[in-house]
Protein backbone atom coordinates (compact mmCIF):
# COMPACT_ATOMS: atom_id res chain seq x y z
CA UNK A 1 0.00 0.00 0.00
CA UNK A 2 1.13 3.76 -0.44
CA UNK A 3 -0.67 5.69 1.45
CA UNK A 4 -4.56 6.27 2.23
CA UNK A 5 -5.17 9.82 3.55
CA UNK A 6 -6.90 12.33 2.04
CA UNK A 7 -5.50 13.38 -1.77
CA UNK A 8 -3.31 16.30 -1.03
CA UNK A 9 -3.64 19.35 -2.88
CA UNK A 10 -2.41 19.58 -6.71
CA UNK A 11 0.87 20.72 -6.91
CA UNK A 12 1.14 20.72 -10.90
CA UNK A 13 3.61 18.17 -11.70
CA UNK A 14 4.50 17.92 -15.01
CA UNK A 15 0.38 18.27 -15.75
CA UNK A 16 0.19 19.80 -19.11
CA UNK A 17 -3.17 18.73 -20.92
CA UNK A 18 -4.11 16.27 -17.85
CA UNK A 19 -7.45 15.78 -16.92
CA UNK A 20 -8.22 16.84 -13.16
CA UNK A 21 -8.44 13.06 -11.85
CA UNK A 22 -5.10 12.29 -13.41
CA UNK A 23 -2.89 14.84 -12.50
CA UNK A 24 -4.72 14.85 -8.54
CA UNK A 25 -3.70 10.61 -8.54
CA UNK A 26 -0.03 11.42 -9.97
CA UNK A 27 0.70 14.25 -7.44
CA UNK A 28 -0.30 11.36 -4.78
CA UNK A 29 1.66 8.65 -6.00
CA UNK A 30 4.72 10.69 -6.66
CA UNK A 31 7.49 10.57 -4.14
CA UNK A 32 10.54 12.74 -4.25
CA UNK A 33 13.18 12.02 -6.47
CA UNK A 34 10.89 10.78 -8.86
CA UNK A 35 11.23 11.69 -12.74
CA UNK A 36 8.07 13.08 -14.48
CA UNK A 37 7.10 12.72 -18.23
CA UNK A 38 10.28 11.05 -18.97
CA UNK A 39 11.38 9.21 -22.72
CA UNK A 40 10.82 5.51 -22.45
CA UNK A 41 11.00 3.49 -25.45
CA UNK A 42 9.33 6.50 -27.65
CA UNK A 43 6.41 6.93 -25.33
CA UNK A 44 6.46 9.44 -22.57
CA UNK A 45 5.89 8.31 -19.27
CA UNK A 46 3.90 9.68 -16.36
CA UNK A 47 6.30 8.87 -13.27
CA UNK A 48 9.65 7.46 -13.56
CA UNK A 49 11.22 5.96 -10.40
CA UNK A 50 14.57 4.73 -10.70
CA UNK A 51 14.25 2.05 -12.88
CA UNK A 52 10.59 1.55 -12.91
CA UNK A 53 8.25 3.08 -15.51
CA UNK A 54 4.65 4.13 -13.74
CA UNK A 55 1.88 4.82 -16.18
CA UNK A 56 -1.37 6.76 -14.35
CA UNK A 57 -5.00 5.64 -16.42
CA UNK A 58 -8.07 6.75 -15.66
CA UNK A 59 -9.80 5.29 -18.79
CA UNK A 60 -9.49 2.41 -20.79
CA UNK A 61 -6.90 -0.23 -21.07
CA UNK A 62 -7.25 -1.05 -24.78
CA UNK A 63 -5.89 2.88 -25.59
CA UNK A 64 -2.37 2.53 -24.19
CA UNK A 65 -2.10 -1.67 -24.71
CA UNK A 66 0.50 -0.60 -27.47
CA UNK A 67 2.21 2.01 -25.17
CA UNK A 68 2.21 -0.65 -22.46
CA UNK A 69 3.32 -3.86 -24.67
CA UNK A 70 6.11 -1.60 -25.59
CA UNK A 71 7.34 -0.50 -22.02
CA UNK A 72 7.09 -4.01 -20.72
CA UNK A 73 9.85 -4.85 -23.27
CA UNK A 74 12.57 -1.99 -21.89
CA UNK A 75 11.62 -1.98 -18.13
CA UNK A 76 9.44 -2.52 -15.30
CA UNK A 77 6.51 -0.84 -15.40
CA UNK A 78 3.39 -0.17 -12.80
CA UNK A 79 0.03 0.45 -13.96
CA UNK A 80 -2.02 2.69 -11.63
CA UNK A 81 -5.52 2.44 -12.05
CA UNK A 82 -8.38 4.36 -9.83
CA UNK A 83 -11.68 2.51 -9.38
CA UNK A 84 -14.48 4.89 -8.04
CA UNK A 85 -15.80 3.17 -4.69
CA UNK A 86 -17.62 6.21 -3.72
CA UNK A 87 -18.64 8.97 -6.10
CA UNK A 88 -20.61 12.36 -5.90
CA UNK A 89 -22.22 13.54 -9.07
CA UNK A 90 -22.03 17.48 -9.77
CA UNK A 91 -24.65 18.88 -12.21
CA UNK A 92 -23.32 22.53 -13.53
CA UNK A 93 -25.79 24.60 -15.26
CA UNK A 94 -24.28 24.75 -18.94
CA UNK A 95 -20.95 26.17 -18.97
CA UNK A 96 -21.01 28.39 -16.13
CA UNK A 97 -20.10 27.84 -12.94
CA UNK A 98 -23.26 27.59 -11.29
CA UNK A 99 -24.08 24.18 -9.36
CA UNK A 100 -27.98 22.95 -10.10
CA UNK A 101 -26.95 19.73 -7.96
CA UNK A 102 -24.52 17.45 -5.80
CA UNK A 103 -25.89 13.58 -5.30
CA UNK A 104 -24.14 10.92 -4.22
CA UNK A 105 -24.49 7.73 -6.85
CA UNK A 106 -26.14 4.57 -5.14
CA UNK A 107 -23.24 2.57 -6.93
CA UNK A 108 -20.20 1.72 -5.63
CA UNK A 109 -17.09 -0.03 -7.53
CA UNK A 110 -15.49 -2.71 -6.33
CA UNK A 111 -11.60 -4.42 -6.92
CA UNK A 112 -13.16 -6.72 -9.75
CA UNK A 113 -14.47 -3.73 -11.84
CA UNK A 114 -10.59 -3.72 -13.20
CA UNK A 115 -11.73 -6.94 -15.09
CA UNK A 116 -13.65 -5.40 -17.47
CA UNK A 117 -10.37 -3.03 -18.66
CA UNK A 118 -8.04 -5.89 -18.10
CA UNK A 119 -9.61 -8.10 -20.96
CA UNK A 120 -7.98 -5.57 -23.70
CA UNK A 121 -4.36 -6.47 -21.80
CA UNK A 122 -5.71 -10.44 -20.10
CA UNK A 123 -2.17 -11.82 -20.76
CA UNK A 124 0.08 -8.78 -19.64
CA UNK A 125 0.10 -9.21 -15.77
CA UNK A 126 2.02 -12.45 -16.74
CA UNK A 127 4.89 -10.75 -18.03
CA UNK A 128 7.41 -10.44 -15.02
CA UNK A 129 8.05 -6.46 -16.15
CA UNK A 130 4.23 -5.25 -15.53
CA UNK A 131 2.48 -4.57 -12.05
CA UNK A 132 -0.86 -3.29 -11.59
CA UNK A 133 -1.77 -1.11 -8.77
CA UNK A 134 -5.26 -0.08 -7.83
CA UNK A 135 -6.78 2.84 -6.14
CA UNK A 136 -10.01 2.95 -4.57
CA UNK A 137 -10.92 6.49 -4.80
CA UNK A 138 -14.21 8.87 -3.81
CA UNK A 139 -14.65 10.72 -6.90
CA UNK A 140 -16.56 13.90 -7.84
CA UNK A 141 -18.27 13.25 -11.35
CA UNK A 142 -19.05 16.71 -12.99
CA UNK A 143 -21.65 16.62 -15.73
CA UNK A 144 -22.70 19.66 -17.84
CA UNK A 145 -26.08 19.93 -19.93
CA UNK A 146 -25.44 19.86 -23.90
CA UNK A 147 -28.68 18.54 -25.75
CA UNK A 148 -26.71 17.85 -28.66
CA UNK A 149 -24.56 15.26 -27.26
CA UNK A 150 -25.24 13.14 -23.85
CA UNK A 151 -28.44 11.14 -25.69
CA UNK A 152 -27.47 8.18 -22.63
CA UNK A 153 -27.90 10.63 -19.94
CA UNK A 154 -31.06 12.72 -21.04
CA UNK A 155 -28.08 15.46 -22.32
CA UNK A 156 -26.12 15.35 -19.57
CA UNK A 157 -22.12 14.82 -20.47
CA UNK A 158 -19.33 14.06 -17.68
CA UNK A 159 -16.77 16.81 -18.24
CA UNK A 160 -14.37 15.71 -15.60
CA UNK A 161 -13.63 13.50 -12.67
CA UNK A 162 -11.96 15.23 -9.81
CA UNK A 163 -9.95 12.70 -6.97
CA UNK A 164 -11.65 13.65 -3.29
CA UNK A 165 -9.64 11.34 -1.48
CA UNK A 166 -8.07 7.88 -1.46
CA UNK A 167 -10.28 5.06 0.76
CA UNK A 168 -7.61 1.90 -0.17
CA UNK A 169 -5.15 0.50 -2.68
CA UNK A 170 -3.65 -2.58 -3.54
CA UNK A 171 -0.94 -3.96 -5.49
CA UNK A 172 -0.78 -7.03 -8.01
CA UNK A 173 2.65 -8.22 -8.56
CA UNK A 174 2.34 -11.41 -9.89
CA UNK A 175 -0.46 -13.67 -11.40
CA UNK A 176 -1.24 -15.45 -8.73
CA UNK A 177 -2.02 -12.06 -6.94
CA UNK A 178 -5.23 -12.09 -9.10
CA UNK A 179 -6.06 -15.17 -7.86
CA UNK A 180 -6.47 -13.90 -4.32
CA UNK A 181 -9.86 -11.91 -5.78
CA UNK A 182 -11.87 -15.28 -6.06
CA UNK A 183 -13.93 -15.58 -3.57
CA UNK A 184 -13.18 -18.20 -0.30
CA UNK A 185 -15.20 -21.16 -0.10
CA UNK A 186 -15.26 -21.47 -4.07
CA UNK A 187 -15.77 -25.22 -4.84
CA UNK A 188 -13.69 -26.46 -7.61
CA UNK A 189 -13.82 -27.19 -10.57
CA UNK A 190 -16.51 -24.06 -10.97
CA UNK A 191 -18.21 -22.09 -13.63
CA UNK A 192 -18.60 -19.00 -14.47
CA UNK A 193 -22.02 -19.02 -12.75
CA UNK A 194 -20.47 -20.62 -9.73
CA UNK A 195 -18.02 -17.67 -9.11
CA UNK A 196 -21.28 -15.03 -9.75
CA UNK A 197 -22.82 -16.49 -7.32
CA UNK A 198 -20.15 -16.92 -4.64
CA UNK A 199 -18.88 -13.46 -5.66
CA UNK A 200 -22.02 -11.44 -5.39
CA UNK A 201 -20.93 -9.80 -9.15
CA UNK A 202 -22.91 -10.57 -12.10
CA UNK A 203 -22.83 -12.95 -14.87
CA UNK A 204 -20.78 -11.11 -17.45
CA UNK A 205 -18.11 -9.63 -14.63
CA UNK A 206 -17.48 -13.24 -14.18
CA UNK A 207 -16.68 -14.47 -17.61
CA UNK A 208 -14.45 -11.42 -17.68
CA UNK A 209 -12.95 -12.32 -14.81
CA UNK A 210 -12.30 -16.33 -15.45
CA UNK A 211 -10.85 -15.13 -19.00
CA UNK A 212 -8.49 -12.96 -17.75
CA UNK A 213 -7.28 -15.48 -15.32
CA UNK A 214 -6.87 -18.12 -17.70
CA UNK A 215 -4.52 -15.85 -20.44
CA UNK A 216 -2.74 -15.21 -16.87
CA UNK A 217 -2.26 -18.55 -16.52
CA UNK A 218 -3.66 -18.98 -13.55
CA UNK A 219 -7.31 -21.16 -14.04
CA UNK A 220 -7.16 -23.53 -16.12
CA UNK A 221 -9.59 -25.14 -18.26
CA UNK A 222 -10.81 -28.74 -17.00
CA UNK A 223 -13.79 -29.38 -18.90
CA UNK A 224 -17.59 -28.56 -19.44
CA UNK A 225 -20.83 -28.76 -18.01
CA UNK A 226 -24.33 -27.48 -18.44
CA UNK A 227 -23.43 -24.14 -17.13
CA UNK A 228 -20.55 -23.93 -19.19
CA UNK A 229 -16.60 -24.32 -18.54
CA UNK A 230 -15.24 -25.59 -15.79
CA UNK A 231 -12.30 -24.14 -13.70
CA UNK A 232 -9.66 -25.25 -11.67
CA UNK A 233 -7.20 -23.01 -9.96
CA UNK A 234 -3.42 -23.74 -12.09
Amino acid sequence: MVRHDECMAHTGIGTLNENPLHAALKDWYARPGDRFEEPVAGYLVDIVRGDLAIEIQTAAFAAIRAKLRALVSARPVRLVYPIAHEKWIVRLDGDGPDILGRRRSPRRGSVTDVFEELVSIAALPADPNFSLHLVLAREEEVRRYDGRLGRRRHGWVVSERRLLGVLDDRLFERPADFCELLPRGLAEPFTTADLARAGGINRRRAQQMAYCLRKMGVLSPVGRSRDGILHLRA
